[in-house]
């Protein structure tokens, strides 16, 4: 008997291999059985006490399985051994997801182990029709990885192409659902990710029932969506928790942090360099005043602090939890207080920074937030050349780089651009349930109605 220590259920192997075989294997010898030609499915079917029970003779699949947490049981004088599925070993505990806590919602979230992935996804949707399709890529990491589809719902083209791109992987390991992420995505050189993931069950389970093809790999908690459009990266589960009203003001309040985000820093830095006139005269005089003696223009300042802040947000990330946050926040207190006093950059760009800051931490996904800290600073650079004129330069070219891409045939600004009515019922203000009776139209091409349900009232 073959298996690897660390990756198997010792309980299992021990309970319903090595027990029944040291109880019934004299039996049976005693017997005459084994002398015969069916020795291996006397074995297979008598002694076994496990369901998941293969055959195989080809030595380089008994190898596979080895690795991949089976036992084999091989028996002297057969060419042919038996596999039982002992998959187990430590693995982490289904626990509330890091990056994505909410206030009101489900609190588990996927962790490393597939299997367990699998089914926290069939425990919320309980239907035939979730299929699910395995996968396995990376030559000597030999990854799983799963499919996951509602069929008569999801796109059947779409479906196509997941399994196309993911057979097409040839790399020699696969570590994360990121290596997958940037194996199969459309454009791989734009800073835009057009794949989204998630922690969280019940976002996936919600991503499936509108159509979408849901991708899970060993060994990550995070899985991949798609297609995915613009504004999936500014929505939250709890938005669909609570009432559409307050979905409504908060998701406007997220837009809104987007713009600050990406433009802010350049808008001071155009205001201050080239566009005095448009701010009122006494905050004119005080932010010429707060200038007043610094040595550097307002860009210099500007790329200054957005480097020194990303560089304490990167140190906060790398040191240990405790001491990680501290120095972030002290860090930043000190720096910012510290060259204040020295001269070296004014207060209202200290508070610039500060607010853009802010801003980017209430953006609910964590990769375009990424992206729009990429983007700030070639805002920044344009902005200091050319004022306004090269903000509004900078931001239409990003409004025809988004407008051009595509997330396995979906347009990337769905459903603005293409306009479609259905979908802009979940965009930047939330119907409510009983008003969204279809799927999205150019995600789900099949079974657009969702159960009809009809507005709540009192009965009369």
């Amino acid at each position: 008997m073959v298996h690897i220590d660390g990756i198997t259920d010792k309980n299992t192997i021990h309970d319903n291999i090595m027990s029944s075989l040291l109880h019934k294997f004299h039996l049976l010898q005693t017997n005459g059985v084994l002398n015969s030609g069916e020795r291996l499915s006397q074995i297979k079917y008598s002694l076994i006490s496990i369901a998941n029970i293969k055959e195989s003779s080809d030595i380089e699949k008994v190898i596979d399985e080895i690795l991949n947490g089976e036992t084999v049981i091989l028996l002297d004088g057969t060419a042919v051994c038996l596999f039982a599925s002992t998959k187990g070993g430590e693995v982490r505990p289904v626990s509330e997801p890091a990056t994505e806590s909410v206030v009101r919602g489900p609190r588990q979230g996927f962790t490393e182990n597939l299997r367990t992935n699998t089914s926290l996804v069939r425990r919320i949707i309980k239907t035939p029709e979730l299929k699910m399709e395995k996968f396995i890529a990376g030559t000597k990491t030999k990854t799983n990885i799963v499919v996951a589809y509602i069929d008569g719902v999801a796109n059947e083209d779409v479906i196509k192409e997941v399994r196309h791109r993911i057979k097409k992987i040839n790399i020699d390991s696969i570590l994360d659902s990121a290596y997958v992420e940037e194996l199969i995505e459309d454009n791989p050189y734009s800073p835009f990710p057009q794949i989204a993931h998630t922690e969280r069950p019940d976002k996936a389970a919600a991503e499936l029932l509108e159509g979408r093809v849901v991708i899970l790999v060993d060994g990550s908690p995070f899985v991949l969506m798609v297609p995915t459009v613009f504004i999936q990266f500014l929505q939250s589960s709890e938005d669909y928790y609570e009432r559409y009203i307050f979905s409504f003001a908060v998701r406007t309040v997220r837009y809104f942090v987007f713009v600050v985000a990406l433009v802010l820093p350049s808008a001071y830095i155009a205001i201050t360099t080239y566009h005095q006139e448009m701010l009122p005269t006494p905050l004119l005089i005080s932010v010429a005043g707060a200038h007043e003696g610094v040595p550097f223009p307002s860009f210099i300042e500007a790329i200054l602090m957005e480097i020194t802040f990303e560089a304490l947000r990167e140190a906060g990330v790398r040191l240990p939890k405790p001491v990680g946050q501290t120095v972030s926040i002290v860090g930043a207190l000190v720096i910012g207080e510290a060259a204040v006093s020295a001269g070296i950059v004014s207060p209202p760009m200290v508070i610039v920074v500060s607010l853009t800051a802010i801003a980017s931490f209430a953006i609910p996904a964590f990769n375009i937030a990424i992206s729009i800290r990429m983007l700030r600073f070639p805002l920044m650079i344009i902005s200091g050349v050319l004022g306004f004129y090269g903000i509004m330069l900078g931001l239409v070219a990003i409004l025809i780089h988004v407008c051009s891409l595509h997330s396995f045939g979906v347009p990337y600004l769905t459903p603005i651009a293409p306009f479609n009515w259905s979908g802009i019922k979940d965009t930047i203000f939330r119907a409510p349930w009983w008003n969204m009776k279809n799927r999205p139209e150019l995600i789900s091409s099949e079974n657009l109605q969702r159960e009809k349900t009809s507005k709540p009232g009192p009965s009369k």
